[in-house]
């Protein structure tokens, strides 16, 4: 899993039939400074994710492990919404703040 900020809505009205009723984020993956690391990628929603939310990502085979995914073509999926990040003691991340 791996850090990244939704950036964006991706909105396509013609799209394979396998991932309509989807919903397409942008992300760009993040360090945990929250410093941009490498390029932007479209992900798959499977939890109700919004623009400026901290989100954790899944690629390659694990991008296809949840209810809205399996057997779907997806090579990045949105796991979880973070709440808050600790690191040596210390929340470096924190929601809403």
């Amino acid at each position: 899993m791996k850090f990244a900020l939704v950036t964006g809505n991706v909105v396509c009205t013609r799209k394979d039939e396998k991932i309509s009723g989807t919903k397409l984020l942008l992300v760009q993956p993040v360090d945990d400074s929250l410093k941009a690391q490498g390029s932007s990628l479209v992900a798959i929603d499977s939890v109700g994710a919004g623009e400026g939310e901290l989100v954790l990502i899944v690629s390659g085979s694990s991008s296809r492990m949840t209810e809205i995914t399996q057997d779907r073509p997806v090579d990045c999926t949105i796991m979880g919404i973070v709440d808050y990040v600790e690191k040596n003691g210390s929340i470096i991340f924190e929601k809403n703040s």
